[in-house]
């Protein structure tokens, strides 16, 4: 990154603190407003996450994340609807093809933002700093009712064993994807962004298949 400035610390904890409120206050609701409440808090969150980054470096990388986050719909729409490992209750709120929650296009901003400063940007930390972010996540999401796991997949622990894993490429590649668009035209931060989710579904469905598949034909 060419400018090294950075938003206030406090700030960052108040907004972070804000989503775990509104959050919890959304998953106390009953359906549907609970969807629609999960919704507003993403949203919420995107917005003051990027009003707390404006005029330091990190404002490009919160716009950036929005834009991976975005295209992270199609990698969940794969697990749900193609490969049958991943579902996500029915709580309320607008869903693509009634699939996967709209919410979702934003509800990856939160842990990638979170991966992606604790190693301070590097893509190397940036992927094991995903494992530990996303991993939490995913032992999270089924309790709170946000998505489970579905299907004969391994399991531990009630996570998936194959999706962190993939996550922990989706943080190297997001932290490569930001350093390599930084600067450039929006439309080749589209194209980064795009490229994120790529990489990331594609290390999704080797993973799946190097643990679920294929590990169960080995015969000696």
């Amino acid at each position: 990154m060419t400018d090294d400035t950075r938003p206030d610390l406090r700030s960052l904890a108040l907004v972070h603190l804000a989503l775990a409120v509104l959050g919890t206050i959304a998953l106390s609701l009953d359906a549907p407003a609970r969807g629609w409440a999960v919704t507003a808090a993403v949203v919420v969150y995107a917005a003051g996450l990027a009003l707390v980054c404006r005029g330091t470096a990190w404002f490009a990388l919160v716009g950036f994340l929005c834009l991976v986050s975005t295209f992270q719909v199609l990698p969940d729409w794969i697990l749900a609807d193609v490969l049958g490992t991943l579902a996500f209750p029915d709580e309320g709120g607008p869903r693509f093809d009634d699939t996967v929650p709209v919410a979702m296009a934003l509800m990856w901003v939160a842990p990638l933002f979170l991966a992606l400063a604790a190693a301070d940007l590097r893509p190397g930390r940036a992927a094991l700093a995903a494992f530990v972010v996303f991993a939490a996540a995913e032992l999270l999401a089924p309790v709170v009712g946000l998505w489970e796991p579905t299907g004969d997949t391994a399991r531990l622990f009630g996570v998936a064993v194959y999706v962190p894993p993939a996550e922990a490429v989706l943080g190297w590649a997001a932290a490569v994807g930001h350093h390599a668009s930084a600067g450039r035209a929006v439309v080749v931060k589209i194209g980064a962004a795009a490229a994120v989710s790529v990489i990331y579904t594609g290390a999704l469905v080797v993973s799946y298949f190097v643990i679920d598949v294929a590990s169960w034909r080995i015969t000696f």
